[in-house]
């Protein structure tokens, strides 16, 4: 009889304790780079040590196969979804910035004249995330624990703010005017003395140090003179070394130089460590967040191009630099203390003149020319322009117009629709009906066009460019260097997602779909949380299952 009880008194405490959810990590840290490819894992891993990159890919699981399920692929959008595991049709945030009518002006994605900022000059704006319509995995940790403390840091106001969400403890970024980290008066009134101290430490006018090649020349796969990239001011060609110092005693701006340096990484990442040291993150049973975004790659990027050696020694750099931080996390809190995921908000077209010298697919699509096109044929059609205004591939009509004129929005909608997709360079156009009818589910790329549309700050149609082709506003010799991004393709819709950490299974390749949604639906089932607002990602099961 004994040993029955003992033996259903071993069972009962076995499966309570099958039954009690895992202990949850001290921390869990999320790193975004904007505008890394894919294959920048693999392409640029002679220049990487085994502390950095290498660390999460063979200690940690490598998602191979994640997508962006929207357009347009920008840094805003990116950073929102990626934190609240939904799209822009969702959250709101359709772009860096967008139309719109009531003011016919642009506004940015965190743009909010009610806040002022904190720490900068008269000239600094305040900004706040109160344009993001849904809650991001940040707001639902602090909801549900409001002593977990939420930091969040970048160079781009939106990349710090967005993923920080509502209830951040803090959210800092880079100020153009000063030089200086600073917030707004949404987050509090008067910098923290650490903040402070950090930025009296620096000076970009007095400190930018020259950027040298890293490593000796002979590591480097690309070659360092291209006609494809832009010449910084204060150079003469886009060749190493860049001897800031004397850019900026030839007018260059000194904090502008600042961004597109690789010490802007060193900075950051020093500002991170800081926050986790003077935040006392992960020191109590409240499990905290903190977000780091890494600017300065995109802001390279859009200047010399994903094949430019200026790329190729960047992210060498910043392999130290996460290397910097990893090693930070595994001395305060232990590898079984924190879960980390590094993943990019975007990744790059390569130069269309690039691909045009090749004979590759690509090319030009010049704004400017194209809307005077679109001009004539609403005179000719309607003796009216009806035109109002257009970013991101969007196209506003003027409705006041229209009305007086006693005309059918979705008439002149789909007149301008066919226009459109006479031109060669465009592979799809839809109108706001036809994205609100749900006419663009049976079609792949008008799924990814719905996925990204907000009723009310979309235009009335939007439409994509062909693979390899880039929108700029009008044709000139600058116009054929650099790149950008944004289009619904492979090359910048496919980025890498790193997990490390706490249960995180070493040397495990995920090849299953997954998008940039799931990110932060894993993180919910991590944290024991509740799916916050109008979340549709799905979690990742093989991370979950360890």
């Amino acid at each position: 009889m004994k040993n029955s009880i003992l033996l259903f008194t071993l069972l009962f405490v076995s499966v309570h304790i099958k039954g009690q959810a895992p202990k949850q990590p001290k921390i869990v840290v999320g790193v975004v780079i904007d505008q890394m490819c894919y294959d920048y894992l693999y392409r640029f891993q002679h220049v990487y040590t085994n502390g950095g990159f290498n660390r999460l890919m063979n200690k940690g699981t490598n998602c191979r196969n994640v997508q962006y399920n929207y357009v347009p692929t920008y840094t805003a959008p990116g950073h929102a979804s990626i934190y609240t595991g939904t799209t822009p049709s969702n959250h709101g945030i359709i772009g860096n910035d967008w139309y719109v009518r009531d003011t016919k002006q642009t506004v940015t994605s965190v743009s909010n004249s009610k806040f002022a900022a904190v720490g900068g000059s008269a000239t600094s704006t305040g900004a706040a995330p109160l344009n993001l319509r849904t809650y991001t995995i940040t707001d639902q940790l602090k909801m549900a624990s409001p002593k977990s403390k939420v930091i969040s840091v970048s160079i781009k106001d939106r990349s710090a703010i967005l993923p920080g969400g509502h209830l951040s403890d803090g959210t800092y970024w880079f100020d153009y005017n000063t030089g200086d980290f600073i917030t707004s008066t949404f987050y509090m009134q008067q910098l923290p003395d650490w903040v402070q101290r950090f930025n009296a430490k620096f000076d970009p006018a007095k400190d930018l140090k020259t950027w040298k090649l890293l490593l000796p020349e002979s590591t480097y796969q690309l070659a360092d003179q291209s006609n494809y990239e832009v010449v910084l001011t204060g150079k003469t060609s886009a060749t190493f070394p860049y001897d800031f110092q004397d850019m900026i005693s030839k007018g260059a701006l000194a904090n502008n130089l600042f961004t597109i340096s690789p010490q802007a990484n060193e900075v950051l990442t020093e500002l991170a460590i800081t926050a986790l040291e003077q935040e006392n993150l992960g020191q109590d049973q409240y499990t905290d967040f903190l977000c780091v975004s890494y600017s300065t790659p995109d802001i390279a990027g859009h200047a010399f191009g994903p094949y430019s050696r200026e790329m190729e020694d960047m992210y060498a750099r910043l392999d130290r630099e996460l290397q910097r931080l990893f090693s930070s996390l595994e001395t305060r809190y232990g590898k079984d203390g924190f879960v980390l995921f590094l993943t990019a908000d975007h990744a790059v077209v390569p130069v269309p003149q690039m691909l045009i010298e090749k004979k590759m697919p690509g090319g030009y699509f010049f704004m400017e020319s194209h809307l005077q096109v679109l001009r004539d044929d609403f005179i000719m059609k309607y003796n009216a322009d009806l035109l109002e205004y257009e970013i991101n591939q969007n196209i506003y009509l003027n409705l006041k117009r229209i009305d007086s004129l006693k005309l059918d929005v979705q008439e002149v909608a789909a007149f301008a629709a066919n226009e459109l997709r006479k031109w060669p360079e465009v592979k799809t156009v839809l109108t706001k009906q036809e994205l609100l009818s749900g006419a663009a589910k049976t079609d792949f790329w008008g799924e990814m066009l719905r996925n990204g549309y907000d009723l009310q700050r979309s235009g009335e149609l939007i439409f994509l460019l062909q693979p390899g082709y880039l929108a700029k506003e009008h044709d000139e010799p600058k116009a054929h260097q650099g790149t950008s991004h944004g289009s619904a393709f492979n090359y910048d819709t496919h980025v890498p997602l790193l997990w490390y950490g706490k249960g995180i299974e070493p040397g495990l390749q995920i090849f299953d779909p997954i998008q940039i949604t799931d990110i932060a639906p894993t993180l919910i089932h991590l944290l024991n949380l509740q799916r916050s607002g109008s979340m549709i990602g799905q979690p990742i099961l093989p991370i979950l299952e360890q």
